[in-house]
């Protein structure tokens, strides 16, 4: 190994830091869906949705509850949530910010860490894009991004994300019409 090559990183401490940009990921999608929805929209019984949109964030924040107990070994559910808003919404970032430190200042054991990817945060990714979807019934689209260009910085998962660099109109996935 030369001086230039860059230090080895053992397995447990990679996997953790791919769990806190994994945690910062979702609070930057998660901030863009949760902000600046109409007034009607917490509440609304959408389309065919089991879940009003106040209960899908109430939801939310329960994962990052148990996302928290797994990452300390532990296997705690438990179902809280209001009818409220801003307090679910912060009770989603709280939780999240909770997660991130516990990521940051323990190890995590591989079986913690694997529970967590299959568990809390894909289904919490799941449920901000049904949130997104939702937006758009509801009328109140989020415009579609280059997510892969976001700055989405490891640590920082409260509401205060950066401004969207690259935004566009449109389906990225359509095909051209010839």
């Amino acid at each position: 190994m030369s001086e230039l090559d860059p230090p080895a990183i053992d397995q447990a401490d990679g996997m953790r830091k791919v769990l806190r940009h994994l945690a910062a990921t979702l609070a930057y999608r998660a901030a863009k869906v949760l902000r600046d929805v109409p007034a009607e929209f917490p509440a609304a019984p959408l389309a065919a949705a089991r879940r009003r949109p106040v209960e899908i964030v109430a939801h939310l924040a329960d994962l990052m509850a148990w996302a928290v107990h797994l990452a300390r070994g532990e296997h705690t559910w438990t179902a809280a949530g209001s009818d409220d808003w801003e307090v679910e919404v912060q009770r989603f970032f709280d939780g999240l910010s909770a997660l991130d430190g516990e990521l940051a200042a323990h190890a995590i054991t591989e079986t913690a860490m694997q529970k967590l990817t299959q568990g809390p945060l894909a289904d919490a990714l799941t449920h901000v894009g049904q949130l997104a979807m939702l937006r758009g019934v509801a009328g109140a689209p989020i415009r579609p991004e280059s997510y892969a260009r976001a700055e989405i910085v490891t640590g920082r998962v409260d509401r205060a994300q950066a401004a969207p660099r690259v935004e566009f109109d449109g389906d990225a996935s359509a095909r051209a019409v010839k």
